[in-house]
């Protein structure tokens, strides 16, 4: 005889002793992906899987598929082909339902220049139906560092700090999964620093994060696993603490020679 717990988790009982079953503890599973443009393949077969938790940087060399295969993610992209799973939820079939459990943010923040940071996260309150929006607001701002800004119009804002705001957006509902696509380009060094600080931060609350970048030494410094995108495929994976900082440039070169090879 098998049950369902409220929770989701499936109960057997076997003689008379109920067994639990561990619900799967991948957030997102990706089997042979396809994308092609035309006669083009730019995704070739890409298997791809993320437990909770985790902060994966996916790197690889312009025109490698990167932002293609996270806009698949995001649900803005149809595959070709294969399968894709986030949070329980299979794409594209059940995009609107994705799109509820995650937080993107991209080149372009997506945010309005002639509303103030906190009317932006106001309009998109609404957007997300957020309950005790007046609460979560202000919680946002604090994190993203703007508070003190809230009130100012967003096209005053320097690149970083519309960026920043960008992660507010993305943060708002509390996905469970936080896609950005190179979120540094465009920023100068301390801004990429505070950056860096607001992704620690959205890590440390538990989020599943998925990062692409061209960007080692961040890679680095952010992740808790490295995957290499090269040519439509993920060439190689490693947990950040099974490989040296001094490491990750050759393991960089390998993973994306061997498939030119």
């Amino acid at each position: 005889m098998t049950n369902t717990h409220a929770e989701g988790q499936a109960v057997a009982e076997v003689g008379g002793m109920p067994i639990t079953a561990e619900k799967p503890t991948a957030i997102i599973e990706v089997r042979k992906l396809i994308k092609r443009f035309g006669l083009k393949n730019v995704l070739k077969g890409l298997d791809f899987r993320v437990e909770a938790g985790e902060f994966v940087v996916i790197l690889g060399p312009n025109g490698a598929g990167k932002t293609t295969f996270l806009r698949i993610l995001a649900s803005l992209s149809r595959p070709s082909m294969g399968k894709i799973n986030i949070a329980g939820f299979s794409l594209p079939d059940q995009a609107a339902a994705v799109r509820r459990r995650l937080g993107v943010v991209s080149h372009q923040p997506l945010i309005y220049g002639d509303l103030t940071a906190e009317e932006n996260l106001q309009f998109f309150a609404r957007m997300y139906n957020i309950p005790a929006s007046n609460q979560r607001i202000p919680e946002v701002l604090k994190l993203i560092g703007l508070n003190a800004r809230r009130r100012d119009l967003v096209r005053t804002f320097s690149r970083g700090m519309q960026q920043r705001l960008a992660i507010g957006r993305a943060v708002l509902h509390d996905p469970e999964v936080m896609l950005f696509d190179e979120p540094h380009t465009g920023l100068d060094q301390d801004a990429a620093t505070m950056l860096d600080g607001i992704l620690q931060e959205v890590a440390a609350r538990g989020r599943t994060v998925v990062m692409t970048s061209h960007d080692l030494p961040r890679a680095a410094d952010l992740a808790s696993r490295i995957d290499i995108l090269s040519r439509g495929v993920i060439t190689a994976s490693i947990q950040r603490d099974k490989i040296d900082t001094s490491q990750i440039l050759s393991f960089y070169q390998q993973a994306t020679n061997e498939t030119q090879t």
